[in-house]
Parts: C-alpha cells; sequence; structure tokens
C-alpha cells in the first residue's frame, strides 16, 4: 500500500543515512558483532553529519526539526541494511526528548551542543534488580546535601550505559506511603562523577552490539543543577514519554518484519529442494501471502500513531495498541520466515537467525505486552 508519511526531506535524509550505513557501518558491521559493542567514534561521526542532532534546536548547532519521522527513517534504513543499533534508537528515541522537553536554559547550554554534535551519548536508568516494569518501586535514593543530592542505588538493563557521557537516573528523593509514584525524581549524573561504576555488560540472546548494563552509584554527589525537570515529578515526565517509547519499539518491529520477508523472499527464490525451488510450494506461497498483508496492517497502524504522535494527539493506549500489535506480530512473522529458512535458518550467521533472537526482546521492554493489554484495557473501562 502507498505509504503517504513522509515529505521529500525526510527521502533526502533516508539517502543521506542510506550511504553512511553502506560506507561506514556495513564493513565493519561483523566486527561490531564479534566485540559485542560498537565504537563510542560511531555517534561522533553520525553528529557530524547532521544525524542525531535533528530534534536540537539551530541555537545549540542542531537542525531544529523536532519531526519524530526522520527518526523513523533512520531505523528503517537500519533494517534494511541488516544492523541493529538499538543503543542509537533508545539515545534518540528514549533518552533525548527527556533533555529537549525538561531541561532548563543552563542545561540547554551546557548539554544541547554535545547533544547535536555527537559528543555527548546519554542514556536513561530506570530499571532495578528488583522492581523491572514496577517504576513505583524504585529504591535508588537522592538526598538533598546542600547545593548537591546524594545518590545511592543499582541500576540494571541499561542500554547503552558503557559509553553514555549523560544518565539519566530515576531516583527516589522522597517517600509518600500513600502514593508509591509520588517523590520520584530524574537527575542527569556525568561520566567520571566519584562514586558512579559502569559493571558488566550482560550477556543477552540477541541485539549483539547493543551494550547492556549495570550501573551503580555509591555515595555519588550530583549537583543540584543537574536536576531535570521538577523534583517529585519523574513518574510525571516517565509518563509523557512512554508513548513515544514505545511508539519507537515498534517502529523497529515493523522495519525488522519487512527486513525477514524480503530476506525470506530472496531465499525461498533461490534454495531448491526436491528439485525445485522452495518458493514454488503451495506452502511457501501462503505463508508469505498471509505474513506480507500481517506486516502491511501493521505498517498502517503504526503510521496513523507517527502521524498522531506528529501532530501532539497520540494517547497511551493507542501508543500501547501498536506497540502490541506490531511487536507480536513481528514475533510471528519472524518465526515463521525462520521456519521456511530449514536448517540455515537455525545457524548464528543467518540473517534471519539474528532477527529472530532480536525480536524476543521487543514484547518485554518498553512495557511488556501482558502491561500493554492492561493499559488497553483500562482505556475501555475494563
Amino acid at each position: 500500500m502507498r505509504r503517504t508519511l513522509f515529505e521529500q526531506d525526510h527521502e533526502d535524509f533516508r539517502l543521506l543515512v542510506r550511504d553512511y550505513l553502506a560506507r561506514e557501518v556495513l564493513p565493519v558491521y561483523e566486527d561490531w558483532r564479534r566485540a559485542a559493542l560498537v565504537p563510542r567514534e560511531l555517534f561522533t561521526s553520525m553528529g557530524r553529519l547532521g544525524i542525531l542532532g535533528a530534534a536540537v534546536p539551530e541555537e545549540y548547532g542542531g537542525g531544529g526539526r523536532d519531526d519524530y519521522r526522520f527518526n523513523v527513517v533512520l531505523q528503517e534504513e537500519c533494517a534494511r541494511a541488516g544492523v541493529t543499533l538499538g543503543g542509537l534508537r533508545t539515545h534518540l528515541d528514549v533518552v533525548v526528548p527527556y533533555f529537549t522537553g525538561l531541561a532548563d536554559a543552563e542545561q540547554r547550554a551546557r548539554w544541547f551542543p554535545g547533544l547535536a554534535s555527537g559528543e555527548l551519548y546519554t542514556a536513561i536508568a530506570m530499571s532495578e534488580p528488583g522492581t523491572g516494569s514496577d517504576l513505583a518501586g524504585v529504591t535508588t535514593r537522592a538526598v538533598r546535601d546542600g547545593d548537591h543530592y546524594m545518590l545511592d542505588g543499582a541500576k540494571t538493563f541499561i542500554t547503552g550505559g558503557h559509553h553514555a557521557d549523560l544518565v539519566i537516573v530515576v531516583a527516589r528523593t522522597a517517600t509518600d506511603p500513600d502514593d508509591r509514584r509520588a517523590g520520584l525524581s530524574l537527575l542527569v549524573v556525568e561520566k567520571g562523577t566519584p562514586g558512579f561504576t559502569v559493571g558488566r555488560r550482560l550477556e543477552k540472546i540477541g541485539l549483539a552490539v547493543q551494550d547492556t548494563v549495570e550501573l551503580f552509584l555509591d555515595g555519588v554527589r550530583v549537583p543540584a543543577a543537574n536536576l531535570l525537570g521538577e523534583e517529585g515529578a519523574a513518574f510525571t515526565h516517565l509518563g509523557r514519554n512512554l508513548a513515544r517509547e514505545r511508539l519507537a519499539i515498534a517502529v523497529g518491529a515493523v522495519a525488522q518484519t519487512r527486513a525477514a520477508i524480503d530476506l525470506t523472499l530472496t531465499y525461498v527464490r533461490d534454495r531448491t529442494v526436491f528439485g525445485r525451488p522452495v518458493a514454488h510450494f503451495q506452502n511457501t506461497k501462503f505463508e508469505l501471502a498471509a505474513m506480507s498483508a500481517e506486516s502491511a496492517a501493521a505498517q498502517t497502524l503504526l503510521d496513523a500513531a507517527v502521524t498522531a504522535l506528529v501532530a501532539g494527539e497520540l494517547d497511551p493506549a493507542d501508543a500501547a495498541r501498536t506497540k502490541l500489535f506490531c511487536t507480536e506480530t513481528q514475533g510471528r512473522v519472524v518465526d515463521r520466515c525462520l521456519q521456511l529458512h530449514g536448517g540455515y535458518g537455525y545457524l548464528v550467521e543467518s540473517p534471519i537467525a539474528r532477527l529472530y533472537a532480536d525480536a524476543q526482546v521487543t514484547r518485554i521492554y518498553g512495557g511488556t505486552s501482558e502491561v500493554l493489554k492492561t493499559i488497553i484495557a483500562k482505556s475501555l473501562g475494563l
């Protein structure tokens, strides 16, 4: 179906990204996979091209175009190239919006030029070893001490934490026994601050080059000037940005679904079984026809949600519906694509195997499918 989401500026940006990935990423991507880490220089090189700073105001060196469709293009082109850069998605789609939406004038002057240039790379530390999706259960504490906060606690599953220069830490600055959501604040911790330690990189079944780490905070003195937004209002701030975070996951899910179908179409045309191409069997045709329809439905729903986000009209329930449908579709489609690859699909070196491994987490992070169903049910009055 013809898409009407993009304008010429987005298509020009698409060509820029496609060329960059072909020249700078694809020739070395396997090295990154073996190292299970992208080089820090990736972000400064993307910053020089203007890929990272589109949403940063022009006076700080950015593009001054806070248009989420540029982020969509970036994810689509990564999937098309067979490149998974989850840390980049988290930086642009999850963390930077907290800075652009909450930073005061002094913080903007201090941090925005680096965000635009790629000199500053970011992460957000929400999850803790004992809380998971229960953000109201955060136990990391920040106690005011003059013009600083004393920060203590531990975080886990932190995407981008290995390289991050700035980490937004969700911490409890006050306790309200009647409202667990009250008293949470966002504090920006800068790399190299005494007491702030990056722990081990966690080994995952997928997302090989996306570093996921533990963070430890032991008596970390954070300037009060690094408070992002209002003290005690973090739950509200997080709630506002969750719709965009969930949409970003859906964007990647649909792009990778399309990539899986394209890979499978090529494979079944080239692979011969019982004297004829796999594509000639009726089951293959029916499976790919059904997957094409599912993918088109997911794309249409996603494009409608992106349009609503750009217009400032995407509500949390619709974001939940979009992520739920798109990621569940991804899981079903990629599984069937791997089946059509037969034994070759089970090899780690196979692109479809990598897509399969990567797909397993999209129904977990950013809100599990079960949490999303709860949100949708509440919107129905249930």
